[in-house]
């Protein structure tokens, strides 16, 4: 049986004056998968990421989801649809404990679901301490978050990502200033996301994608170069050539 697909783009394309940093990308993501994107330093990953998150239009091409178009879509309309991403630098509330920060989410959820009364208190505080329960920071849990080391702050964006209960979590440089110990929990917990959410992994770790991708896309100079399997992306010539120094 075929998988659902639960995102596409087709024809996915970004200017910016002359510069073409997303080149005519179609993609397809089926449901229940962790799909990579990887590719050099300028591949257009983190422009291919805003283009599916609405933070920037595209110059051209369409992207739908759940098999309506979203391409005109805003941000907060894709993310009440069941898109939560995180950042490559970190988009967090300093000055508001872990608790908070993780709340806020957890609150846009309960809005969406029109949530009301003393049921959705109990709600709110039952899915913020399980969302930061997931990514081991709920003894931090009233800390001010600005006071935490940098990969501390990445694993609190990971849980305001979870707590607005996404169906597609995109994950941009998740494991970007984690010790050899938080990755290895951040592998786990994706591995236990993906059994309610589709994941998107926008990652230079290599040991991470290939121990935790479905699927990779490679991008390079804003084009589709490769797309397959770890064992075929690994093995691939041109990818070897043109990212993994084969």
């Amino acid at each position: 049986m075929a998988a659902v697909t639960l995102l596409s783009a087709r024809g996915l394309t970004r200017d910016f004056g002359g510069l073409r940093a997303v080149d005519q990308v179609d993609f397809d993501l089926p449901r229940g998968q962790v799909r990579a994107v990887i590719g050099p330093n300028g591949a257009g990953k983190t422009t291919f990421v805003n283009l599916l998150c609405g933070r920037i239009p595209p110059s051209e091409g369409r992207i739908q989801f759940e098999g309506r178009d979203i391409t005109r879509q805003p941000a907060h309309v894709r993310v009440a649809s069941g898109i939560a991403y995180t950042f490559q630098i970190t988009s967090i509330f300093g000055k508001l404990s872990l608790y908070d920060n993780v709340a806020l989410a957890a609150q846009r959820r309960l809005f969406n679901e029109k949530s009301k009364g003393r049921a959705a208190g109990s709600l709110l505080r039952a899915r913020t301490m399980e969302a930061l329960e997931r990514v081991n920071l709920a003894e931090l849990a009233q800390q001010i978050a600005g006071s935490l080391s940098y990969g501390h702050q990445r694993l609190l964006e990971i849980a305001m990502g979870l707590a607005l209960g996404p169906k597609l979590l995109i994950l941009d440089e998740p494991t970007q200033g984690l010790a050899d110990g938080e990755i290895e929990n951040f592998i786990d917990l994706v591995r236990g996301v993906v059994r309610e959410a589709t994941v998107l992994l926008i990652e230079h770790n290599m040991g991470v994608v290939m121990r935790l991708a479905d699927r990779i896309t490679v991008l390079n100079f804003g084009k589709v170069l490769a797309e397959g399997s770890p064992a075929e992306i690994r093995a691939d010539p041109a990818v070897q050539s043109a990212y993994l120094g084969g």
